[in-house]
């Protein structure tokens, strides 16, 4: 019997609430493809205003795409900034959002027919139980990073505890060292370290974990959490990944691909670090140096602001004329959001420097495409732990994180020609693309778990 066919004559209905941030918003409508594929009745509850404009074009093309799913608009109440410790336009959006949580009762109250689950951000947790619990709504997260950081996250509290130590020496994982805890967290009245306080002990008061994640990418972690090493009382796990991109995600990146088809097979490195990483000056030009001591063609993607909103200079004033001059011929740069997806599945792309954020990884590892981790900020080095410890890639711990030094462009160059001419890191990635590949077949863990969740919401009672 398919998933599909079990679902029938009555799917469960299912809400999805997605925090800021394109790495938070990617996973969710991805997820919400894969329950409108098998049949399930899905609500997405959007929050106005977004904080960029690729968040709000983004939802725009998927609720175009999939006309059948409802939208819920979601008003946040305003936020006074200066009760908040934060500058991140990103951080101060998860706050909006959760003092206004309380809101979203009526909302859920009013859907038709009644939720069988709600899957929201983990950045929420505390403020929207409160909501679900009287409702009878169950409670589910979609985790948007490693399983290798839920395991950290679940763990939080005890490592809080004694937050001295050299390594969260978590049960049944590879330690993780300090050097890779996100900085915000180790700052004790940071607002991301205030958030995760307050939710990372509510773990055991949800109905159920999802992850975009895969035994073949991270049989340590998972094999830990389901196997209750981690914490006591963690709630089912649902590892349904690797999401693949969708249909609607595809952009104008014609220009990219035409120049990409000119180039031969396996030749080009392709650069991005996401879409919140904004560099110095200074650092983006030692790359720009880097890549041409290289000596490989690249496809660089430019980002000089965190928010999208706030970008207005041109390459040649944040790369400097002489940088863009050097390039001519050797590369393709843009400063623009670019369809990853399309970009990493061509095949003259043998290469990525990435940042390490969970969705480029998974994006990678369907593609079986090689990294080379720089991770900049939050969850990214653990997750660059994880691909390091999956043969995916490589990551140069000295680097530390964004700011810290000045990555200069001769190392940069070594690197990538250290990641490019690595013969046995082509076969190791090639080999975690099949498992991917494996686990969304027929009889895979991605089907498997998927019917695991749908039984669960099918036997749940809905609300109110």
């Amino acid at each position: 019997m398919s998933i599909s066919d079990a679902l029938q004559p009555h799917p469960p209905h299912v809400a999805l609430f997605p925090s800021a941030g394109m790495g938070h918003l990617t996973p969710f409508l991805r997820l919400a493809a894969l329950l409108v594929h098998h049949h399930c009745r899905v609500t997405l509850v959007t929050t106005h205003p977004t904080v960029s404009l690729a968040e709000s074009h983004f939802v725009s093309r998927f609720l175009s795409a999939f006309p059948q799913v409802s939208e819920v608009q979601f008003h946040l109440l305003p936020l006074d900034p200066s009760t908040v410790n934060s500058a991140d336009p990103f951080w101060l959006r998860f706050e909006a959002m959760r003092r206004s949580a309380h809101l979203l009762s009526p909302l859920l109250a009013s859907l038709s027919p009644p939720l069988h689950a709600l899957v929201f951000d983990v950045t929420l947790i505390s403020s929207v139980i409160p909501v679900t619990q009287p409702l009878h709504i169950p409670s589910y997260i979609l985790f948007t990073s490693s399983a290798r950081m839920l395991s950290f996250f679940s763990y939080f509290p005890t490592f809080a505890s004694n937050a001295t130590h050299d390594s969260a020496q978590i049960p049944g994982l590879t330690p993780i060292p300090r050097s890779s805890i996100p900085p915000l967290l180790l700052t004790s009245d940071s607002l991301f370290a205030n958030i995760v306080k307050e939710d990372s002990p509510k773990v055991p008061n949800l109905n159920g974990i999802v992850i975009n994640s895969f035994e073949g990418l991270e049989a340590e972690s998972l094999e830990a959490l389901n196997g209750g090493k981690v914490i006591q009382g963690l709630p089912s796990l649902f590892a349904v990944g690797p999401f693949a991109a969708c249909e609607f995600e595809r952009g104008e990146c014609g220009d990219q691909l035409k120049w990409l088809d000119e180039q031969p097979t396996g030749s080009v490195v392709y650069v991005s670090f996401g879409s919140r990483t904004a560099m110095s000056r200074n650092q983006t030009r030692e790359i720009g140096n880097g890549l041409i001591k290289s000596g490989y063609r690249f496809l660089w993607v430019v980002k000089d602001k965190k928010v999208d909103k706030e970008e207005e200079e041109g390459l040649d004033e944040v790369l400097g004329h002489e940088l863009m001059e050097h390039m001519q011929g050797k590369g393709l740069v843009v400063k623009n959001w670019v369809d990853q997806g399309e970009i990493l599945r061509h095949r003259a792309v043998g290469g990525f420097v990435s940042h390490c954020g969970w969705n480029s990884v998974v994006e990678a590892a369907w593609h079986g495409v090689p990294i080379l981790g720089w991770p900049q900020h939050g969850d990214q080095k653990i997750n660059a732990e994880v691909v390091e410890m999956s043969g995916l890639g490589m990551w140069v711990r000295r680097w530390g994180w964004a700011e810290q030094v000045v990555v200069k462009r001769e190392e940069i160059g070594e690197r990538i020609r250290e990641m490019m001419g690595s013969e046995l890191l082509r076969r190791k990635a090639a080999g975690v693309k099949e498992e991917a590949r494996k686990a969304v077949r027929d009889g895979g863990s991605c089907g498997i778990n998927l019917m695991r969740l749908f039984q669960e919401w099918k036997t749940s009672k809905g609300s109110i």
